[in-house]
C-alpha cells in the first residue's frame, strides 16, 4: 500500500536524497548484472545508465526503505528484455508501470552488499571456465544463477523481479545447475575433484 508521501509526486530535493541513499549504492551491482548480460562493458554501462533514468523518473513510485536493490534490477533485467526484443524485431514491451509500482513489503530495507564478479575472476577465485559457462547459459537461466547464487536474491524476491512464479524461479534454477554442472564437469575433474556417484 503506498503512503502518503508516494501517492503525492515527491519533491526534487527527496527524490536527489532518496536516489544518492538508497539507489545510487547498488550501481556496482547492477553493472555486474547488466555486464553479465549483454557481455560488453559499453552497453552494459548505457543498460545501467538508462535503468538510473528510469528508477530517477519513477521514483515517486519507489517506497523508500524497501528493497531498493530489487526494484532497481527489476528495471535493469526489464530493459535488457525490451532493447533485446528491439534487436531481434519481436512484438511486444515490458510494462514500466509494473516495474514502478514494484516493492518489497515483506522484507523492508535494502541489502547493498554485491559480489564483484570480474574481481573475482582477476582474483583467480572464479576461472574464466566458470565464466564463460555461466555466460554460455540461456538468458532466462543465466538471470536466475546470478540473481540467486551470484546477487544473493531470495526466490520470492527473484520472482518479483522476474515476473514469475516462484515454483517457475525453482525450475529454472534447477536447470541452470544441471546445466552449469554438465559444461563444468571436465572442469572439475582437471581440478582434481571426482563424481562421487560413480
Amino acid at each position: 500500500m503506498l503512503t502518503e508521501t508516494n501517492k503525492a509526486i515527491l519533491k526534487l530535493e527527496d527524490r536527489h536524497r532518496i536516489f544518492e541513499e538508497e539507489l545510487y549504492p547498488h550501481a556496482e551491482a547492477l553493472y555486474n548484472f547488466a555486464y553479465s548480460l549483454v557481455m560488453n562493458g559499453a552497453d552494459a554501462s548505457d543498460l545501467v545508465q538508462e535503468t538510473y533514468t528510469k528508477a530517477f523518473r519513477f521514483i515517486d513510485k519507489y517506497i523508500s526503505g524497501t528493497n531498493a536493490k530489487a526494484w532497481l534490477f527489476k528495471i535493469l533485467k526489464n530493459s535488457f528484455i525490451n532493447d533485446y526484443r528491439k534487436k531481434s524485431k519481436a512484438p511486444g514491451i515490458v510494462d514500466i508501470d509494473e516495474v514502478a509500482t514494484y516493492s518489497d513489503e515483506e522484507g523492508k530495507g535494502s541489502t547493498t552488499g554485491f559480489v564483484d564478479l570480474r574481481q573475482e575472476i582477476f582474483e583467480n577465485m572464479m576461472g574464466d571456465e566458470i565464466s564463460i559457462a555461466v555466460n554460455s547459459l540461456p538468458v532466462d537461466y543465466r538471470v536466475v544463477i546470478l540473481l540467486c547464487d551470484v546477487e544473493d536474491f531470495s526466490y520470492e524476491e527473484i520472482s518479483k523481479i522476474i515476473g514469475t512464479p516462484i515454483g517457475t524461479v525453482r525450475s529454472r534454477l534447477h536447470r541452470a545447475r544441471n546445466l552449469l554442472k554438465e559444461k563444468l564437469k571436465t572442469y572439475a575433474e582437471s581440478l582434481g575433484y571426482k563424481d562421487k556417484r560413480k
